[in-house]
This record gives structure tokens, sequence and C-alpha cells, in this order.
């Protein structure tokens, strides 16, 4: 099976001697180097919730007594001797990283943590969002690849948030190999996929554009149909789209026709270019013709479709019976405003507006109650 090719990474040694090596790894990343594309992310600020962590690490820094080196320095003592790092002490020292080095001090402690606590209780802390969204923020996506696929740390990771944080933070920066990995790593320890992970799962597949990754892509989308999973319009136009960059115009309909609402602009694009690539000239210019006379209202922006995906039909119908017919469509919505410079990729991948407004810088500040005049420490670590 297509999905049994995906496999973690070995965990990294974090002796002493090796702590400067693994660093140097996680912030000069091949992942720096990586091909153009995939500039933004595909989660939005109500599942990352960068801004509600940078907060309580806000308070915590100022709730604390004593300097920060000195829990570190407790923390490291507690590992060499072998002691028990207990939920607290490990809440804590996530909160106050503030650098790289801090991280692989706290990945330690996370190591020694969870040797001690495997058989945790149902509803206990969950750690692995704290800690991806601690790499989210100092840019370690490597380190929080590495570490979400160790082997010696399943179960500690076991909520889809972790893994979905991951593979957004490997999605921004063009590590999509490394992504699939992760996704490897989530289907091996059953930890179930949401919404947000076949998003990313086929969003990975489709920029690797591999035939690797296509057969996963597709083994991943007959298995959530078997399971009644929820699949995202935004994942079918993932899958869709990569179908058609392999050529699979087949496939690609079936996928496409499997999406519930299509009035959006990126499936609007989507239909037009399969039924380009099928040779289906008639309803492609319907389509267009129907955004071009569609009763808008005067503030709501008309449907737009890509100079890729209009280019295509172009050629598609050059020599043809079609051809001024879709010469004509195609200038008066150059005309109207309705052709924009973007691509399929550039809809594809696109960044969720979410539901949250940005916290003011006064709020953010905020660190006692209005209400009570009270100092903000009972939600101070919470997850």
């Amino acid at each position: 099976m297509a999905l049994r090719g995906l496999s973690g990474c070995a965990r990294i040694i974090l002796t002493d001697a090796s702590r400067a090596a693994v660093l140097r790894g996680a912030l000069q990343s091949h992942c720096l180097k990586c091909r153009d594309g995939a500039k933004r992310h595909l989660l939005s600020e109500d599942v990352v919730k960068l801004q509600d962590f940078q907060q309580r690490k806000l308070a915590v820094a100022h709730q604390v007594s004593g300097s920060k080196g000195y829990y570190f320095d407790t923390v490291n003592q507690k590992i060499e001797k072998n002691e028990l790092i207990l939920k607290d002490e490990l809440k804590l020292l996530l909160h106050l990283c503030q650098s790289a080095e801090d991280v692989i001090t706290a990945r330690n402690a996370i190591y020694r943590y969870h040797k001690e606590n495997r058989n945790m209780a149902f509803g206990e802390f969950r750690f692995g969002p704290l800690f991806m969204r601690l790499c989210y923020e100092l840019g370690l996506e490597e380190l929080a690849a590495t570490t979400i696929t160790d082997p010696a740390l399943k179960g500690f990771f076991s909520d889809s948030t972790s893994f979905n944080i991951a593979m957004d933070m490997l999605f921004i920066k063009g590590c999509y190999e490394s992504g699939l990995e992760v996704v490897g790593e989530m289907k091996k320890q059953g930890v179930p996929f949401n919404k947000d992970t076949f998003i990313l799962a086929f969003a990975t597949c489709y920029k690797l554009n591999t035939s690797k990754s296509y057969h996963i892509c597709l083994a991943l989308l007959e298995e959530g149909h078997t399971k009644g999973s929820l699949i995202p319009r935004h994942a079918y136009c993932f899958a869709a789209a990569l179908a058609l960059k392999h050529n699979d115009v087949e496939r690609a309909q079936t996928i496409y026709s499997q999406i519930m609402s299509t009035d959006s602009r990126l499936c609007q694009n989507l239909r037009v270019l399969i039924l380009a690539m099928t040779g289906s000239m008639k309803d492609a210019v319907s389509a267009l013709t129907t955004a071009l006379v569609s009763k808008t209202p005067v503030l709501v922006k008309k449907p737009e479709f890509s100079q890729e995906v209009v280019n295509v039909l172009k050629k598609k119908s050059t020599n043809g019976l079609w051809e001024k017919k879709v010469e004509q469509v195609v200038r008066r919505l150059e005309e109207a405003g309705q052709i924009t410079g973007q691509t399929l990729d550039d809809f594809l991948c696109h960044t969720p507006s979410g539901k949250r407004r940005p916290l003011g810088v006064m709020e953010q500040e905020r660190m006692t109650s209005q209400r009570t005049r009270r100092p903000l420490q009972s939600t101070l670590l919470s997850e």
C-alpha cells in the first residue's frame, strides 16, 4: 500500500556533546534552501492559537520569581540525575523558552517526562500542542518534525492538533518530504484525521507532485471515504488539482463531483480547467458566460478566473469550432476585470481568515483582570 512507504525520522540523542550540532541542524535546515512556493500557511489562527500562546508566555514571564536561568538549570540538573520532571515544571519551562537553545532543553525534559508518564490518565494535560506552538513561534520546523516522528515519544503527541501544526510549519517552509513523514507517523500511531489534517496532507502531496505523493493522496482519500470521515472542500480541490497535474483528468472529474458546494472562486476555476482538459468547450464557455452575466450585488466581488486557466482553455480551443466563442467570452471577462494574474496554485494555497480578531497591543500586555483587578494566574499555564 502506498502509505507503507512513509516512515518517521530517527531520534536525535541530545547529549552535551551533540547538543550544539543538533541546534545548528535546527537553525540551518535544508528547508531554508527549499523550492519556492507555499509561502502562506493553511491553518487559521483559530487552530494555531499563536497569539494566545504568546500572550500566556508574556504573562508567565511577568509572574515568575527569579531568573529564567534558574528554572532551566534546575531542570538540567534533574535530567542529568535522571530525576522525575513534574507536570507543572514542564509547563513552566515550555512557557519560558525564548530561543532554540531553550527548546533543546525543553525537548530533553519532554523525553524524561514521557519516560515516567507513558501511561498517563485520560484527560491529562496535553503538552503536544504547546510544544508545537513553541516551535512554530521560533521557526524550528525540522526540530518539531524530528520530535513528533520519534518512536521514543509515541503517545506524547496523541492529538491531531499537534500533527496539524507541525505539518503547517513544514508546508510554510516547503519541507514537503518531512511533511509526509509527519502524516505517516500520525497514521501509524492511529491519531484520527480531522478536516485540517486532510487539507494539509493533500496540500503536501500536491506540492510534492510525485507519483508516490499522488498515490498517497488517493489512498488517504479512499480511506477517508471508507471511514466516513469529513473531507472538506479545500482538500478535494487539492486532490483534484493534483490529479490534473498527473493528467488523470477522469479521476479529477470524479473527485470534483464529490464536492457538495462549488460556488467558490477556486471551484469555479477548477471546473473550467477540467472542462478545458476534457475538451468540453461548450460547457466551459457556458460557465464563463454565466460568471460574466451573474447578478452579483454591487458590493460583492464578481467571479474571477485565473489567466493560467484561461490560457489552457484558449490553447485547447485553438483551430477548433469553439475558438472564436472562447476568444469573445475571454475578452469580455478581461474588459469586466474578471481575469486575474493569480494562479490556481495561489487560489489553493491561500491563508484562511479564521474567526478571531487580532488582539490589540493593550490587550496583549494586560496582566490583570479588568473585572477583579487580580493577576491573571489561573489560566497562564492552560493549553
